[in-house]
């Protein structure tokens, strides 16, 4: 994990009506653990914070959560886990919140945020250069 705490404020995007596949329908939300899990590796972060969503759509590939920045892409992730994943998506946050052109580097990023990337969006304002 880096030393280094983000210059700007991230965010990171928890769905907490997200459920593993042998959750019962009624019973605890996994991505509501995975929010508490985040939130607890988010507390000693300064200009990290945690929004719990109450869905972002991506159910069949839940757990889901999204990390974004001002000025950077939004990075949406799938088949997080509750019980590890909490402070990967804290050190994403960290990377995106660190990188200059507002693109998570792949270099130093935690395994589940390689493997769960879903989709990447650009910024409001991004106009991309003719090929």
């Amino acid at each position: 994990m880096s030393d280094l705490e983000p210059p700007g404020g991230a965010r990171v995007l928890v769905c907490i009506t997200c459920r593993a596949a042998a959750d019962p329908a009624d019973g605890p939300r996994a991505g509501l653990a995975l929010a508490e899990a985040t939130a607890i590796a988010a507390a000693n972060s300064t200009g990290i914070s945690v929004q719990q969503i109450r869905c972002l759509g991506n159910c069949s590939r839940g757990l889901s959560a999204a990390i974004r920045c001002d000025n950077a892409w939004t990075y949406v992730f799938g088949g997080l886990d509750a019980t590890r994943d909490g402070l990967s998506l804290i050190e994403g946050a960290r990377l995106l919140a660190h990188a200059p052109d507002g693109i998570m580097p792949w270099r130093g990023r935690p395994e589940a945020l390689k493997k769960g990337l879903i989709a990447r969006v650009p910024p409001p304002h991004f106009h991309e250069e003719s090929l």
